[in-house]
């Protein structure tokens, strides 16, 4: 398996300058909590798996509102500079396995665009078919008139006169226009660092959350996760499980405020000394503007939690959607300013176009994507791959 991360790497305050007291207030009733103050909400849970190392051993099971203000303070960090973790070396048959199963999954794509140059000669013709390719492939206006008319441009000042020349050039602009999508994960700028995850119903949000506590735990990172979909009984038994394949500890309940939850959740993440928190958060379409003041409410309420979090608001979606995700992307980030974008589904019938639109009309960060179900089969989104695989080469 291989991954990109960057990490700061923080030490560790005095230990056990803090410790716990014997009681807390609820969660409900102090001053950070969230507004639901006028209905009781049932005390959430936590759900570990089974015992980890010491090293990132949960504590032990209590509530996470049965925390005090003092005790995080026992586990606040000192951070300090940057450190860029390189990449592990990739399994050669693993790299190419990926790249088979990115290149597979755009193939309708890459066939077409493929075709276009077998024996073309550079004229309209060539334009007019590139032209209807591109937008076949969810691209977008914005970014097929762009990539077309930058592509002329570049063909007149080289004066290229082959089809293969021409192609190689589209590849070059598409690798240029997607390039400022591709950045790593940083980990270890906070402590807990605190990921608020978002997302329609159906995108594959919470699979994603499961496996990229995957790809943390790789890089020594301890990891909770906040079961804040609370509408949809489904998504929590879903998270529960990506806990126990995991290892890792999941705080929920049954119903209640979601805000409340992830409240709850980053507070025990402090006490605990977990590195990051995860919060899962309910799917919503962006025209249910009642529910997106909600996921607004939430953020809020984490930044109660922790001053300066979610450090991380991510958004999951769907290939399959074509232009309908960057509507979705817009709509999410007017909402809650995202840091970055995971890709999902791109193993189907998705077309991939969809991040040359995002690129030129909303570029925010693609730190995944994937074509699987499995764990490795979301991998770091790099611009090259993606390109080739777009293009059938």
């Amino acid at each position: 398996m291989f991954s990109f991360f960057k990490r700061l790497r923080g030490s560790k305050g005095a230990e056990n300058e803090a410790a716990e007291t014997d009681a807390a207030p609820e969660a409900a009733a102090a001053p950070d909590a969230p507004d639901n103050q006028d209905a009781e909400a049932p005390a959430p849970s936590v759900t570990s798996a089974p015992a980890t190392p010491a090293a990132h051993a949960p504590a032990p099971q209590v509530p996470a509102a049965a925390q005090t203000d003092d005790a995080p303070k026992a586990y606040e960090a000192e951070l300090e500079a940057v450190e860029i973790v390189p990449p592990p070396a990739p399994d050669a048959s693993a790299k190419k396995s990926w790249l088979s199963r990115l290149k597979s999954g755009l193939s309708k794509t890459g066939s077409n665009i493929q075709s276009i140059f077998v024996n073309a000669k550079i004229d309209d013709d060539l334009y007019e078919e590139l032209e209807t390719a591109l937008l076949m492939s969810d691209a977008g206006v914005d970014a097929t008139e762009y990539l077309l008319e930058t592509l002329r441009q570049k063909v007149r000042a080289e004066r290229l006169t082959d089809a293969q020349q021409v192609k190689d050039a589209l590849r070059q602009l598409l690798v240029d226009l997607l390039k400022p999508l591709e950045k790593s994960l940083m980990l270890g700028h906070a402590q807990p660092l605190v990921m608020m995850i978002a997302g329609v119903n159906g995108a594959g949000k919470t699979t994603s959350i499961g496996k990229l506590a995957k790809h943390m735990q790789s890089f020594d990172q301890s990891v909770l996760l906040a079961a804040g979909d609370t509408f949809r009984a489904a998504a929590r038994e879903q998270l529960a499980i990506w806990g126990e394949r995991n290892n890792v500890t999941v705080v929920q309940q049954e119903s209640g405020d979601p805000a409340a939850v992830i409240f709850d959740a980053v507070s025990a993440a402090r006490a605990r000394g977990i590195n990051v928190v995860m919060a899962d958060t309910a799917g919503r379409l962006p025209t249910q503007l009642h529910l997106m003041d909600e996921l607004k409410k939430v953020k809020r309420v984490i930044g109660k939690a922790l001053d300066g979090a979610p450090h991380e608001v991510l958004l999951v979606i769907d290939a399959n959607t074509g232009q309908n995700a960057l509507t979705q992307v817009k709509v999410f980030d007017d909402a809650l300013g995202l840091t970055g974008l995971v890709v999902t589904k791109l193993d189907g019938t998705a077309k991939g176009g969809i991040l040359a639109a995002i690129a030129r009309q909303r570029p925010i960060p693609v730190y995944f994507i994937g074509v699987g179900e499995k764990v490795e089969d979301l991998q770091p989104f790099v611009a090259e791959e993606f390109a080739d695989a777009l293009l059938g080469n």
